[in-house]
């Protein structure tokens, strides 16, 4: 059969090893599956099948430091997840049941408690008979914490393929940001990282499971898990099975390219993700480690967890290169690898011929004689990297000079980029470049917007609001407070944004809503200057933890505020929070928390001088943007009448992240120009794009609209078709459900609100960033010379009678160098204001 496409050249850092114990696990798996009835006579494998698979080869180099019991079981679970995955297929997805799938998947949670010595109930099929034997094996073994994450994980794992059920019912691709999300959950690699701990005896310790760190380098290993799988098993998925759950398919019709294309560019993300997952290892775990006291045996169980996990990337790319299942005939991947031919029959211990040794096969993975090739070394091959690099934007040239309609859909200026050149890259961004005017598309936003009555009153008293608080003034003692004066918070209009947001509040509840919006913007524009320009990661996180002290869940009284950030906190907390119950105070304080630390996140990129990876800056911008704060604020009036677990359900997730992701990119196109020129930030989706694709600024601003209008379309999709399902799968009764349609129409207004702000204020244009940022380009010495002219106004009637004693500027923190510093290193270094 004819290849789709070449495979492409994979970044894979570590070298696959090979378990001895491989023939073992084989001879046991084949026979724990006649045990459950997964072979003859099941109507969906024989041996000849299992076979050919190899489970117990993708198991043997995915944990090649397993023992034999341990290796025999995890290859049984993964006979079992592969099994129920074409069950599935064949039951469920050719038939289009979705009532009788739901039956099926819905039993099975009852495999899985939570007490190791509960009755399970009798299997009625081999997918029930399979997961019942092989919980009772592992679970007693293991903690709680990683027996509730490890079921949490199943159940995703099994539920969500309702979600690629219901998108084959309507013949749905998915927008790039949901697959890659919907993706973790049915592709199962979350599931097998739970299965390091147990393969590896590196049960991640409870203090830092729930951790960004550790959420982070299992969503890379997942992704870069499911996008590797999506390369090779294209042909089989869409041209064979029909299946609309691929990442090439996925991007080929985002990107409008070709198939070769659209692989390509999933393999670069996979590179970023890995490359991801590599920075979260260097750079947040050490920091974890030291603020969690973890003692040196937690330490070393999650590094022993990391290594497993790359184990396991290392691994499975081989044995994807070799498994009957997938497409690996051809391609610079499949000529390193020279294993293909091999059909499975690897000697246990040998290794499997791994390319790149003496005398091997597969010396190298281009046709360069010098080149570095094998497995873990993709990192060095720089030379490699710049080739494929400069051959594919030669053919994108030649492609674009024969017709320009056919011209690269993104844009790329220089073609596909190596490992080393893309991380390079990553870093090398020179600040405060000028940009010109924030480029806008098109915002075809089809909802009303309705604006609160009580607007003009909330403009005037949020501003005495903040001067009250200490937010329109420079502070003695605290440097770059002084960012805002009172002009430049009537321009920036928050209260226009309230208002659109809630246009049905009262008076005094429009009034909280502006003063929360106003203190987050103050405070985003004030951590950068306070503690970015000084890399003061540490005073940012202590600031950080006195703030949680003016948010008491228990009506634990709050210590006395010392500056105009705690001040505006403290006061609006007790103006919200007093009416809430004790649980719900304790999840909205969580929203507030999440945007604190998102800020930390960016500060920590700041500090490295770090655009962030494309899958990782849209996750956390939700936060950044305190989208999780200001949707909070929406939920207020719930009440209990919608349980949690409702909002908690993917679908509810879904609707909220979309609508989340639509504002959040709204603002980077209105922001690019403030951000990138005047304030020389790192973290906008534009310049994400461009440093993704390689592109230039119209082709990064397009790719993000398309994004923006896919995330809406997800929205509306997500509102008509899949919360009325939701509604009768958890069978809510009729106010629920009116105050969940309730709930979008408020989502509604939350996205009108926000896009009527933006062109409404006076926060992006070319003149206010002129006229707030100053000649300098500092808002602290712009606010200043503000105040001073006012006051000088103010007194202008006794100048002729009484000398103006000039307004002494308080001090801000100097400029510090974005490089390295020292005798000798001037060179190296790219000013902070250049």
């Amino acid at each position: 059969m004819t290849q789709p496409f070449e495979l492409p050249s994979f970044y894979v850092p570590h070298p696959a090893r090979l378990n001895p114990h491989l023939d073992e696990a084989r001879a046991h798996s084949t026979g724990w599956a006649r045990e459950m009835g997964m072979l003859e006579g099941s109507g969906i494998w024989d041996q000849a099948d299992l076979e050919a698979h190899d489970y117990g080869l993708l198991c043997a180099y995915t944990h090649p430091d397993a023992s034999a019991e341990a290796l025999s079981l995890v290859t049984d679970w993964y006979v079992w997840v592969f099994f129920f995955d074409d069950h599935f297929l064949d039951m469920y997805k050719r038939t289009n049941d979705r009532g009788a799938g739901k039956a099926h998947l819905d039993r099975l949670p009852l495999f899985m408690p939570a007490d190791p010595a509960a009755e399970l109930p009798e299997p009625e099929n081999p997918v029930e008979a399979g997961l019942a034997d092989l919980w009772r094996r592992t679970v007693p073994v293991m903690g709680e914490d990683w027996r509730l994450r490890f079921a949490a994980s199943t159940r995703n794992l099994l539920n969500e393929s309702l979600w690629e059920l219901a998108n084959i019912n309507e013949g749905r691709v998915a927008n790039p940001v949901e697959y890659i999300e919907m993706r973790r959950k049915v592709g199962g690699a979350p599931w097998s990282a739970q299965l390091v701990e147990y393969a590896a005896g590196a049960e991640v310790p409870k203090e830092v499971s729930g951790s960004r760190a550790l959420r982070v380098l299992m969503d890379a290993f997942s992704d870069g898990v499911h996008l590797r799988n999506d390369i090779f098993s294209y042909q089989r998925e869409v041209e064979d099975e029909g299946e609309l759950s691929n990442g090439i398919l996925v991007l080929e019709r985002f990107l409008e390219c070709s198939t070769q294309e659209a692989a390509e560019a999933v393999n670069d993300l996979l590179t970023s993700r890995l490359q991801q997952f590599e920075n979260t290892v260097f750079t947040e775990l050490p920091v974890l480690f030291a603020e969690t006291g973890l003692d040196p045996a937690g330490r070393a169980r999650v590094m022993a967890y990391v290594k497993g996990l790359q184990d396991w990337q290392s691994g499975g790319h081989e044995w994807h290169l070799r498994s009957s299942r997938y497409m690996n005939g051809g391609g610079a991947a499949a000529s390193s690898s020279g294993s293909a031919a091999s059909g499975g029959e690897v000697a246990p211990g040998s290794g499997g011929g791994l390319p790149g040794l003496p005398g091997g096969p597969g010396g190298g993975n281009w046709w360069d004689q010098y080149a570095i090739g094998g497995i873990g070394t993709s990192a060095l091959d720089i030379l490699r990297s710049t080739a494929a690099g400069a051959s594919t934007a030669a053919a994108e040239a030649a492609a674009a000079e024969a017709s320009p309609a056919e011209a690269s859909p993104t844009g790329a200026a220089e073609g596909a980029a190596g490992p080393a050149v893309r991380r390079a890259r990553s870093h090398g961004h020179v600040p405060h470049q000028a940009v010109g005017p924030s480029l806008l598309p098109e915002f075809e936003l089809p909802y009303e917007l309705r604006l609160s009555p009580h607007l003009d009153g909330a403009r005037e008293r949020v501003i005495e609001w903040a001067g009250r608080m200490g937010l329109l003034a420079a502070e003695p003692g605290v440097p770059a407070s002084g960012i805002w004066d009172a002009e430049s918070m009537r321009d920036y209009d928050l209260p226009l944004c309230a208002a659109g947001l809630h246009p049905d509040a009262t008076a005094d509840q429009l009034d909280i809503a502006s003063a929360w919006l106003a203190w987050g913007t103050w405070a985003d524009d004030y951590y950068p200057r306070a503690f970015g320009r000084t890399r003061d990661l540490g005073g940012a996180k202590a600031a950080n933890a006195r703030l949680s002290l003016f948010m008491p869940v228990d009506g634990t009284p709050a210590p006395e505020p010392v500056n105009a950030l705690e001040r505006g906190l403290a006061d609006i907390w007790e103006r919200t929070a007093g009416p809430m119950a004790v649980e719900a105070r304790g999840r909205f304080r969580v929203a507030v928390e999440v945007m604190l630390d998102s800020w930390i996140w960016e500060l920590a990129n700041q500090i490295q001088n770090r655009i962030p990876d494309p899958v990782d800056y849209l996750e956390m911008r939700r936060s950044t943007f305190g989208s999780e704060l200001t949707t909070s604020l929406s939920r207020l009036g719930h009440g209990q009448t919608v349980p949690q677990e409702v909002y908690d359900h993917g679908s509810m997730r879904a609707l909220e992240n979309s609508a989340m992701d639509y504002a959040c990119m709204m603002n980077d196109l209105f922001s690019y120009q403030k951000e990138v020129e005047y304030e020389g930030e790192l973290h906008n989706a534009v310049l994400v794009v461009q440093n993704f694709f390689g592109c230039d600024y119209p082709s990064g601003v397009r790719i993000v609209d398309d994004l923006m209008h896919s995330r809406l379309g997800q929205f509306q999709h997500v509102a008509q078709k899949e919360l009325p399902v939701m509604y009768e799968d958890f069978g809510l009764e009729q106010a629920a459900r009116e105050l969940l349609d309730g709930y979008v129409g408020e989502l509604e207004n939350w996205l009108a609100g926000i896009l009527n702000w933006h062109g409404g204020c006076l926060r992006y244009g070319t003149a206010d960033l002129e006229r707030h940022f100053g000649a300098e380009r500092d808002l602290v010495e712009a606010s200043q010379a503000r105040r001073a002219a006012t006051a000088a106004a103010a007194e202008a009637p006794a100048a002729s009678t009484a000398p103006v004693v000039p307004s002494v500027p308080v001090p801000s923190a100097p400029p510090v160098p974005l490089g390295p510093t020292g005798l000798g290193t001037a060179s190296l270094r790219l000013s902070a204001g250049g």
